[in-house]
């Protein structure tokens, strides 16, 4: 039997057809999340490669019809739009220096993307992803906050687990820990709420008798910080895990799972936090971004949080955001 999300067609438009725009395109065919994929680029040329290039495995895919071209038409009537434009992530170059490249395209961008879509849900992607999502949420103004947010912190909080489920040796489905803030520097590992199959994560002992102690604690965080960086030095780009978070957080919109992630929203109150766009766990569903979860915090969690914020904003007041 049909389920309901499957009762029309789902389109799904992807804005940028660089590494990260097309790996998501491609985890998005080969995961079966939409009906339809378009792809958006200024590149007319590039654009038609990659179209042409998915085209040719759609017999390998669950049915999926795929599009593309360099005018902005191509994305009218989305349900979801996933946008990666912009500057590219340079070797040695922290998120926030990209901000003031990407911010008037993200502006530009969230118009024309509504013109052409009305109804969609925008998903940024974009790095500095939270300076992206807060530009394009006052672009747009504040009545579209919950349908345009960011990846925030999803892959990065996909990295801790994978991290602690190493060192641990457990399977990753039994980590349950999310990071917060700032999809950045300054993100925040939630130690004092992480689980192993509901044991508090600091007193889980490992088939090999591995822990989590301190050093082993900031050892992972350290990583999942680093990790974009080694990935960039040695590929030039991450590319790969984003496309199937990205993906996965596709699925969760059109298919109405109202799913718990990490992603980035502009903040209402939750931990005092307002006027900045970071990440919290949030309910995902159909309708976007739904409600910001209060988790409990210990107090070098909040303080970190609020640290985080406030280089956020930081960066938001020098753009004149």
């Amino acid at each position: 039997m049909t389920t309901a999300y499957r009762s029309r067609k789902k389109k799904v438009s992807i804005v940028g057809a660089g590494s990260v725009g097309t790996a998501i395109a491609y985890a998005c065919l080969i995961r079966g999340s939409a009906d339809v994929l378009a792809l958006y680029d200024t590149n007319a040329a590039k654009v038609r490669a990659e179209v042409l290039d998915l085209n040719h495995g759609t017999q390998f895919t669950p049915p999926c019809s795929v599009d593309g071209g360099d005018d902005i038409a191509v994305t009218a009537g989305s349900d979801l739009v996933v946008v990666t434009a912009g500057a590219k992530q340079k070797p040695g170059q922290s998120r926030l220096e990209l901000a003031a490249v990407n911010v008037k395209i993200v502006q530009t961008l969230t118009e024309q993307l509504l013109s052409q879509s009305p109804e969609a849900i925008i998903l940024f992607v974009s790095n500095p992803v939270d300076i992206a999502t807060y530009a394009a949420v006052q672009a747009a103004g504040r009545p579209y906050r919950h349908r345009i947010f960011g990846s925030g912190t999803v892959l990065d909080t996909a990295r801790l687990r994978f991290l602690m489920a190493s060192k641990l040796g457990v399977a990753v489905e039994n980590v349950h820990a999310f990071i917060v803030g700032e999809h950045g520097d300054s993100e925040i590992p939630l130690w004092s709420s992480a689980t192993i199959g509901g044991v508090p994560a600091t007193a889980f002992v490992g088939p090999s008798g591995n822990t989590l102690d301190s050093a082993i604690r900031d050892e992972v965080a350290t990583a999942v910080v680093q990790s974009a960086y080694q990935i960039i030095e040695g590929k030039g780009a991450t590319n790969l895990a984003i496309g199937l978070s990205s993906a996965f957080m596709v699925e969760v919109v059109l298919r109405e799972e109202q799913r718990v992630l990490p992603i980035s929203t502009l903040q209402n109150g939750v931990h005092d936090l307002e006027g900045v766009c970071l990440s919290l766990p949030t309910l995902v569903g159909g309708a976007g971004a739904g409600r910001v979860l209060e988790v409990p915090l210990s107090d070098g969690e909040r303080e970190g949080l609020h640290a985080s914020a406030r280089a956020l904003r930081d960066v938001q007041h020098s753009l004149g955001l």
